[in-house]
């Protein structure tokens, strides 16, 4: 079941995701060649608890860091580690939750670490654009497959592919609500999206082929061909004109 939010809801999501976006900011001050993941999971952490709020992925199903934080061929769900050194070159997508007032917010960035190449960069620049596109039609009226059908002709029609095992969800008191969301399939199918559904629409991209693994760690998941990937996400709310990015400012 899809549940709807209340304008009231809403804004308290809206907190969240704000907690989310400064979060953002806060690392991507602070990413440079030389810098540790398990750094930068300390400092998101020490945030989120400053404004009020918990992590929403710590402890997750025994995850057991802040902040997903996953390099160059990872997917998602890298565990940040005192060994994982950034290095000049490195893609970094950096997924963070948090959970504030009784709801969720969460978005996910991919940046560079320094001088990036510009396979890299276009890689980085049509995962972000993509989402953008599925986020277009996120209105009242359409299906829930026209965002997915949007977000996979974008990327696919630039050389890349989408991952499959991994999709968007909706969002609210949990973090992970109905529906899934995956980002491909044909237009037109699906529930109708109506006002107040709340989503993370979350493009995972490939430089490569869509197939990925899960490393021992039982967590990280990676490309198979050892491609680039990167991840982009945000938490949107359907209203009765365009839908409201909550994890942007001034959205």
């Amino acid at each position: 079941m899809i549940i709807r939010k209340s304008d009231r809801e809403i804004a308290r999501m809206k907190a969240a995701n704000e907690i989310v976006a400064q979060s953002h900011a806060l690392l991507a001050d602070k990413i440079a060649p030389g810098i540790s993941t398990a750094e930068l999971d300390a400092m998101a952490e020490k945030f989120i608890k400053k404004q009020g709020g918990e992590p929403s992925f710590k402890g997750y199903r025994g995850y057991p860091a802040s902040v997903c934080l996953s390099l160059n061929d990872e997917v998602v769900h890298g565990i940040p580690s005192s060994s994982r050194i950034l290095q000049e070159g490195d893609i970094l997508s950096i997924d963070i939750g948090v959970y504030y007032q009784g709801f969720h917010g969460d978005a996910a960035r991919t940046v560079g670490v320094g001088k990036i190449s510009p396979e890299a960069e276009s890689l980085v620049a049509a995962t972000r654009e993509a989402l953008d596109e599925g986020i277009k039609e996120a209105v009242a009226g359409n299906r829930l497959s026209d965002i997915s059908h949007a977000i996979q002709t974008y990327a696919e029609d630039r050389g890349y592919s989408v991952v499959k095992q991994y999709v968007g969800h909706g969002i609210g008191r949990d973090m992970h609500e109905d529906p899934q969301i995956p980002n491909f399939g044909p237009p037109g199918k699906g529930p109708r999206l109506k006002e107040g559904m709340t989503f993370a629409i979350e493009p995972m991209i490939n430089a490569g082929d869509f197939a990925v693994k899960t490393r021992d760690d039982g967590w990280t998941v990676v490309t198979v061909d050892g491609s680039l990937s990167a991840h982009w996400e945000d938490s949107i709310a359907i209203t009765g004109e365009k839908p409201v990015i909550m994890s942007r400012p001034n959205n």
